[in-house]
């Protein structure tokens, strides 16, 4: 009678190391933001009035990009590739738009009121950006094209403009993130440059 149950046992075992070993691998997670020790302080304005209020608004993005996972070419094939385990840890356009609201306060010395509204008559400037592309080679560089506008209210007053940039990304996936990153500081940096000529 005990038979049936000695072969069973290691037959259970076989099956439960065979399914530990085809376990998916745990995903990493990415942020685009700075750490609270990296960010930039370069370049800061020093305001001695009020606050510099801002209003930065969720980045438009191509739709092939608005995905959890980091999406960039494949070196082999020249092709696009989705990678399972490399994930933003939000949407990509709240991604982008968290790490250039961080840079432009930074560099500003200005107050974000994203939903969280301000007088219909204070001044501010309402900072609109769209993902023309964003591309990666991995171990190689990353580019991209970004189109943004600064609107000063209440009078409605507009500037235009366009980043268009190329960075080296060594490495693996991190180096592409901080590529990224680099390239998003270059683009606060000239949404900043805006503002303040439509502060004067």
């Amino acid at each position: 009678m005990m038979k049936p149950l000695t072969i069973l046992f290691p037959l259970a075992v076989a099956t439960t190391a065979l399914m530990n070993g085809c376990a998916s691998p745990e995903p990493h997670y990415y942020t685009l933001a700075a750490s609270p020790t990296g960010a930039s302080t370069a370049g800061r304005a020093s305001r001695t009035g009020g606050p510099l209020w801002i209003e930065v608004t969720p980045v438009r993005v191509p739709e092939r990009l608005n995905r959890p996972q980091l999406v960039l070419r494949d070196g082999t094939s020249g092709g696009i590739k989705v990678f399972d385990t490399s994930r933003w840890t939000s949407p990509l356009p709240d991604e982008l738009r968290d790490a250039l609201s961080q840079q432009l306060q930074s560099s500003l010395d200005a107050v974000d009121f994203y939903q969280h509204g301000l007088s219909a008559t204070q001044r501010a400037y309402r900072v609109t950006t769209e993902v023309v592309s964003l591309d990666a080679d991995v171990g190689k560089q990353a580019a991209a094209t970004i189109t943004w506008s600064v609107r000063r209210l209440p009078d409605g007053k507009v500037l235009s403009g366009r980043t268009e940039k190329e960075v080296p990304a060594p490495g693996e996936v991190d180096g592409v993130v901080n590529a990224y990153r680099e390239i998003l500081a270059a683009t606060a940096a000239e949404i900043a440059a805006g503002v303040q000529s439509l502060d004067r």
